[in-house]
């Protein structure tokens, strides 16, 4: 479990995340820097209450975005996976944009070969793959019509 010095860490580094994309046309700093970042307005699966999520997404062919509910290869889902599955029509920023997007989770043989194209591009996810003791989630965000 993190401390509390460790929370306010991560709860400062999300909000100059945040502060640089929407400075900056999507584009941030920092350790993120370089990386495709969408700002997705997820809202609490038990509470409602909004909450803006930055996140690492990968476009695909088709227009779509998935993003991966690794947290890093802890052992549980992140908070907005649980969030997008509760509430999956949601607002995200990406770049100068603003749009809504429903989420759904990838699944079965699809899922895998998306996994495949995501770790050859970020071998990263593959080392999370490795310390989860959970199948990882993939998420589409497909714009709402």
């Amino acid at each position: 479990m993190r401390d509390r010095k460790d929370l306010v860490k991560v709860t400062d580094l999300k909000e100059q995340v945040i502060a640089d994309f929407r400075a900056n046309s999507g584009w941030v700093g920092g350790p993120y820097e370089g990386a495709r970042i969408i700002l997705v307005h997820d809202r609490g699966a038990k509470t409602g209450q909004e909450r803006v999520t930055p996140m690492t997404y990968f476009p695909q062919v088709d227009g779509s975005m998935v993003v991966v509910a690794s947290n890093r290869g802890a052992d549980r889902n992140p908070a907005w996976y649980h969030n997008l599955m509760a509430h999956p029509r949601v607002v995200v920023e990406v770049g100068a944009e603003t749009f809504e997007v429903d989420a759904t989770e990838i699944v079965g043989a699809a899922r895998e070969a998306v996994w495949a194209a995501i770790a050859a591009e970020l071998p990263a996810v593959d080392d999370y793959r490795e310390r989860a003791s959970r199948t990882i989630p993939l998420v589409r965000l497909e714009r709402a019509h």
